[in-house]
């Protein structure tokens, strides 16, 4: 017989499943027409991150097995982060295969903000998370408070100047690698 966090958390890998194939069938496409695609590293660096998100709710996850009330809303409010995750992953990539060029960033600045604004809701989806589920410190809130309030300036006020995403993409990438090292300890998984 399976715990009810093992029931619950195959459907979460499932979504998760899917958001990651279409980030690596997305990539692999842009490999098979290689000829035609014209790269933009800021939206490599943003298909990175959502792959590392990916990996990176899977992994949190984890930390629900002791978690006993899976009554419906809270299953589905759980749930909320991954649809958000693939519907962002979704987003990454032109769809349609054609003889044309892939311009990449043509293709990021004409959907940057909608990519932006899934990234807002994911930080937003983070906090309600830790706040809920989790019982956080405050410390916990900063990075995606940082998240949240960049990524909707940047939308809000469609900011198109190639610096400005250059650097948000940079500073997105430093902030996950920094929390990554700086929870170094939570990022185990032990029975």
């Amino acid at each position: 017989m399976i715990s009810a966090f093992e029931y619950v958390t195959v459907f979460i890998s499932i979504i998760l499943g899917l958001g990651v194939t279409q980030i690596l069938t997305g990539v692999a496409d842009l490999v098979h027409q290689n000829e035609r695609v014209k790269i933009y590293w800021p939206h490599l660096v943003w298909v990175l991150l959502v792959l590392i998100l990916h990996v990176q709710e899977w992994y949190i996850t984890f930390e629900l097995r002791t978690f006993n009330a899976w009554r419906l809303p809270v299953f589905l409010f759980v749930l909320l982060y991954p649809i958000v995750l693939f519907i962002t992953a979704r987003l990454l990539f032109p769809f349609g295969l054609s003889d044309e060029t892939i311009d990449l960033k043509e293709f990021y600045y004409k959907n940057y903000r909608r990519i932006f604004l899934f990234g807002a809701i994911l930080a937003l989806l983070s906090i309600f998370h830790d706040l809920i589920m989790r019982e956080s410190a405050i410390e916990d809130f900063v990075g995606p408070s940082i998240v949240l309030t960049s990524l909707s300036t940047m939308a809000a006020l469609k900011i198109s100047s190639p610096a400005a995403h250059k650097i948000i993409a940079l500073f997105m990438l430093s902030v996950l690698l920094v929390t990554i090292v700086v929870q170094w300890n939570e990022w185990l998984i032990v029975n």
